[in-house]
């Protein structure tokens, strides 16, 4: 879905059927605009994908909202026809069978996504990396862009990561910086027409969370040794043996592998929601101008969609730092368990 083309198809349909309150159109001026109407749903239709309305002169119906939001085996494309673009269908591999279940692994618009921003995280940052040591060799202090990515960096890595990892937490830095980059690269990809947002996926988030799960769990493993397992099974050491203890063990330790679980849980679905919901109310504005056609409802959803779209650019940088920011409590967290 093409955020931009629909902008610029809205104001298009704005005119369409906009008359005066009490006013009767005569019957040619019905029919006239019956086809403008039937024009512009075609341009409609044609930037979704589709064909022409099936039956001429009735307004068709189209789902905006669930094409943007869902994953598709297609990229748009700029065009100058079509309304605007048009669609490039991705190779599609035969699935791979394992036991009795048929994987496929045929690229799809989100692994182009997150491709794209791996690469361009990776360009970025190496590109800016050899600025930083070019500039700091010539005149002793970094210039530019390379100055403000640094302070960005040092900002992460000394109020984030190493104030939540605790002693000896250099060994994280580079992960979580990745980890960093790579949301916010994912987000704000997002916000470009004819691209997609592949944080919106709920099988995205749930990969870098069961990614942090792991990392949080083996920093625990190595800072705890055979204390991990008190991570687990709870056993109130300073307390007597008696039946208060072996309640307590019962009770709360469902609790503590309970709490394992829910963190990753919740690190996926924070994501994924605040990615999604964005999208999903910018879409329901634009709606709103195809619904009515009127120029006097346009400028109001107008003007409340785009102040969303720019709200999401800072959603996009605070999403990040979330993701960030509790993947680093959870490992200081555990290493610094204790029962």
């Amino acid at each position: 879905m093409k955020l931009g083309s629909l902008l610029l198809l809205a104001l298009l349909a704005v005119p369409v059927g906009a008359q005066q309150p009490g006013a009767h159109p005569a019957p040619a001026a019905v029919h006239a605009d019956s086809s403008a109407t039937v024009r512009v749903n075609d341009a409609v239709d044609a930037s979704l994908g589709g064909g022409p309305a099936a039956v001429p002169g009735e307004t068709e119906r189209h789902d905006i909202i669930m094409p943007h939001i869902t994953d598709s085996h297609h990229l748009e494309i700029p065009w100058p026809n079509a309304a605007w673009g048009r669609e490039i269908e991705l190779p599609r591999w035969t699935p791979v069978h394992v036991g009795g279940i048929a994987i496929d692994l045929s690229p799809t618009k989100h692994v182009v996504m997150l491709l794209l921003a791996a690469t361009l995280c990776a360009v970025l940052l190496i590109t800016v990396a050899h600025a930083h040591r070019r500039h700091t060799h010539e005149v002793g202090v970094p210039r530019g862009f390379a100055s403000g990515l640094e302070a960005v960096v040092l900002y992460v890595r000394n109020e984030v990561i190493l104030a939540n990892v605790g002693p000896h937490g250099n060994g994280f830095v580079p992960y979580l910086l990745t980890l960093f980059f790579f949301i916010l690269f994912a987000n704000v990809l997002g916000l470009i027409p004819y691209l997609s947002t592949a944080t919106g996926n709920i099988s995205v988030t749930a990969t870098l969370a069961i990614m942090s799960f792991l990392t949080i769990e083996v920093a625990g493993m190595r800072a705890l040794g055979k204390g991990y397992l008190g991570t687990i099974f709870y056993w109130p050491s300073d307390m007597p043996f008696g039946l208060m203890k072996i309640v307590l063990f019962l009770i709360l330790t469902p609790v503590e592998l309970l709490g394992k679980f829910t963190k990753p849980f919740a690190l996926a679905i924070r994501l994924f929601a605040n990615m999604t919901a964005g999208h999903v109310i910018v879409l329901a504005f634009i709606g709103i101008i195809f619904t009515f056609g009127s120029v006097w409802i346009a400028p109001a959803p107008f003007a409340m969609a785009l102040g969303i779209m720019l709200l999401e650019v800072l959603v996009s940088l605070i999403q990040a730092y979330l993701f960030t920011l509790l993947t680093t409590v959870f490992i200081g967290q555990i290493r610094e368990a204790h029962h």
